[in-house]
């Protein structure tokens, strides 16, 4: 066909211009300072150096992998699937296949190739297919500022069709190719490049195609993905997989032409079949992925961000994380919890947490629910921590806990006889929000004293409300704090934005009711309860962790809350024993029908309209939780049952299904462990103290209240306070009431003066301008 010379002139001019654009583009990345796009350029990347430093060094987004305490993984977290590898555990194959398709000069290049650069401006002008100028090095900065990207705005930059971009690119590829080895800019590309199905990398599209190494790819193996990299989506070779194979057999044949493999080589290569392993693609992202462990692994997380590891760290950094969770014991307590209540019981969750007791660490062992963890719903599933987060139902009588050991802290001893009011008993301090007192009701009928541990078993609710008219209702939430119930301090009273916590309006409205347990309550955090009364006292914050290493096998630091005395020794000890004699009805029947032969000190719950009940215990080597609720969105009562049902009264109590899916778990768990005795009590937590009443010394001065208080048989101790009344005053005193003699009775004192007064605000600054 001949061509008009109006037609030859615009060829013509389009070659002249093309040419033209070319010779500034290379002048652009070789003499980067010189002319507007070099310029250009300048302003869209100030610092190459930099650039280049932060890729021959930087981290690319790899994979976290959580595994129980014997190192076995549980759970991957990653937000790209990539299984990093060095450049000498790639097959020749792969480097080959790779650089026949997207490279040829790669080895004769410094980082940009003029040639290519050239070839396609010319063919891409001609208004054919568009081809492109760069090279591999170029293409591993794109992606890497694409996939290291933190905002949605980087992602763009890396990505915007622009001369600015290329040009940084280009100067910033022929920096790296100084700084790098051509194999190590090779192995770089191959570990950050996408190769469909959620596969980042060689080694992960290795291992989820063929199901082999990146180290042992065959020829067509590497041709098939590396004719993936230019489309992953059309040349996928699950979902097309023709032009899959049509795509790889042009980069065989690409490998032949350039010398890399025979004919013979690629001949065979052409007709082998594709030869994908199972369903091509990343193994389960996150805690979804693990299994029954799913429960434990969503605490892992939050637990490490809480400890200052952000998920989104997690997800990228190639961090291992042993944790301390027992195989053993987790198949155990999974298999309780569905025995006694199956995964797809209508309206009845059930959970279970397990903590090894200690002086320096509480290791949480074990955690599981009924529910399968996962997104589901409607198939019983849930993704909520039930066994670590408060469920809103409360367990009972278990914070009768609290109350007696806040008592016995008070002067009373585990023997000491207290009164237990008829049922319909009228408290005082038992009100509703008009103040107005409630009757309290038992459930059941008892005698009209009990020793304190009488009454911690048969759990009578009017005796441990008038036991928290002498506590006070403060030392009891504060005692529920020390001893485990952390998060009573960091939950909202309700939705309202900004609402105090549930301890600080229990304590603001005197609810005495709080011992009652009707507030919300995780089962990890009763289960530490009784870790810590069995550590002796020592409260340690129920840790999953064992240690956390980076990439290179180096320790990650992670702030932990120390441990601390929650209580003194020989209380925690006499409090231990004294929950040994918990004879709440099917309590007994439900250690007995698994052959129990252990000490172990418990305590039943059960909330007043049978909505949930729960069961704490602890042998000396292990505590253990178990609380079963309605999860509707209504809850009603629940009736024991086999399972446990819905009803319209519930007979639902902590001694029926909690405590036999604790007896099943632990009897299996402790097999074969010895059978150790609980602490010995001690004498002065026995028989509690003399409880004398506490003189009120309030406007007296400090001489003559310290005289008084001392007379009566206690300690002094004093603090100050600005205050307008005479130095010296007693403006107030702690505790007041009754107390166990010898206690130390603390004393406010005035200084006698005003606190000075705010500073005024200095002059408001200029506006303007």
């Amino acid at each position: 066909m001949r061509l008009s010379w109006r037609a030859m002139s615009e060829k013509l001019g389009k070659l002249l211009g093309l040419c033209t654009v070319a010779g500034v583009l290379l002048a652009g990345m070789f003499f980067p300072v010189v002319g507007g796009l070099g310029l250009l350029s300048n302003r869209a990347d100030d610092n190459v150096g930099t650039v280049s430093a932060d890729l021959a060094g930087g981290q690319l987004p790899v994979v976290t992998t959580v595994t129980d305490s014997a190192g076995t993984p549980i759970a991957y977290l990653f937000d790209q699937y990539r299984v990093p590898v060095a450049a000498g555990a790639i097959s020749a194959a792969m480097k080959a296949a790779i650089v026949a398709s997207e490279d040829k000069r790669f080895y004769q290049h410094g980082g940009v190739d003029p040639q290519g650069i050239v070839r396609a401006l010319v063919h891409n002008g001609g208004g054919g297919a568009q081809q492109g100028g760069s090279t591999l090095t170029q293409q591993y900065v794109k992606n890497y500022n694409l996939y290291t990207a933190k905002s949605q705005a980087q992602r763009i930059m890396a990505t915007a069709p622009s001369y600015a971009r290329k040009l940084t690119e280009a100067r910033v590829a022929i920096v790296l190719d100084q700084q790098l080895s051509k194999d190590e800019i090779l192995a770089r590309y191959l570990n950050i490049v996408y190769l469909g199905n959620g596969s980042y990398g060689v080694g992960a599209a290795a291992r989820s195609y063929f199901g082999t190494t990146a180290g042992q790819l065959s020829v067509p193996q590497a041709a098939l993905l590396a004719g993936m990299v230019q489309n992953p989506s059309a040349f996928d070779p699950v979902r097309h997989p023709t032009a899959a194979t049509g795509r790889r057999n042009e980069v065989i044949a690409l490998m032949q032409q350039q010398g890399m493999i025979t004919a013979a080589q690629a001949a065979g290569a052409s007709a082998a079949p594709l030869g994908l392993v199972g369903s091509p693609g990343p193994v389960p992202e996150g805690c979804l992925g693990a299994g029954d462990a799913g429960y434990f692994c969503s605490y892992v997380v939050d637990y490490l961000a809480k400890a200052g590891i952000s998920p989104d760290v997690l997800n990228k950094s190639g961090y291992t994380i042993r944790t301390t969770l027992d195989r053993g014991a987790l198949a155990q307590v999974k298999a309780a919890v569905d025995a006694q209540v199956p995964p797809r019981t209508p309206h009845v969750a059930e959970v279970m947490s397990v903590i090894a007791p200690g002086s320096t660490r509480h290791r949480v062992l074990a955690m599981a629910a009924n529910r399968t963890f996962g997104l589901d719903a409607a198939q019983y599933q849930s993704s909520v921590g039930l066994p670590y987060q408060p469920e809103n139902l409360g367990a009972g009588s278990v914070y009768k806990i609290f109350t007696a050991a806040a008592a016995m802290e008070k002067g009373l001893g585990i023997d000491t006889v207290i009164d237990v009011p008829p049922s319909g008993y009228t408290s005082p301090i038992f009100v509703n929000e008009n103040g107005a007192p409630v009757p309290v009701h038992n459930a059941g009928t008892y005698a009209g004293q009990l020793s304190l541990q009488d009454a911690l078993a048969q759990s009578p609710n009017t005796a441990f409300v008038k036991l928290e008219e002498y506590t006070g209702v403060d030392a009891v939430v504060d005692m529920a704090l020390r001893l485990g119930m952390t998060s009573l301090s960091t939950t909202p009273a309700s939705d309202r934005a900004g609402a105090p916590s549930i301890a600080e309006v229990t304590k603001s409205q005197n609810l005495a009711s709080f011992t009652l347990g009707d507030t919300p309550t995780s089962a990890l955090e009763l289960a530490n309860v009784d870790a810590t009364l069995a550590s002796h006292g020592i409260w340690c914050p129920p840790s999953p962790i064992e240690q956390v290493t980076d990439s290179a096998g180096r320790p990650v630091p992670i702030t932990e809350a120390p441990c601390t005395q929650a209580v003194a020794p020989q209380l925690a000890d006499t409090l231990l024993t004294g929950m040994s004699k918990d004879d709440q009805p099917g309590g007994t029947s439900a250690a007995a029908a698994v052959g129990w032969n252990r000490p172990v000190a418990g305590k039943t719950g059960t909330t007043q309209q049978q909505e949930s009940a729960a069961f704490v215990a602890t042998t000396p080597q292990l505590a253990g939780a178990v609380i079963a609720f309605d999860d509707s969105p209504a809850p009603g009562p629940i009736c024991d049952g086999a399972p446990p049902y819905s009803c319209m009264t519930g007979n639902i109590f902590g001694g029926k299904t909690p405590a036999r899916t604790w007896y099943q778990a632990m009897a299996q768990i402790l097999a074969g462990q010895p059978v150790l005795p609980l602490p010995p009590s001690d004498p002065r937590y026995l028989d509690g103290g003399q409880i004398t009443e506490i003189p009120d010394v309030v406007g007296e001065t400090v001489d003559t209240a310290t005289a008084d208080l001392r007379q009566a048989g206690f300690r002094v101790a004093t603090t100050t306070v600005d205050n307008r009344a005479p130095k010296g005053t007693v403006l107030g005193e702690n505790p007041v009431g009754t107390s166990v003699a010898g206690q130390t009775v603390t004393l406010d004192i005035s200084t006698g003066q005003v606190p000075p007064p705010p500073a005024a605000p200095g002059p408001a600054p200029p506006t303007g301008g």
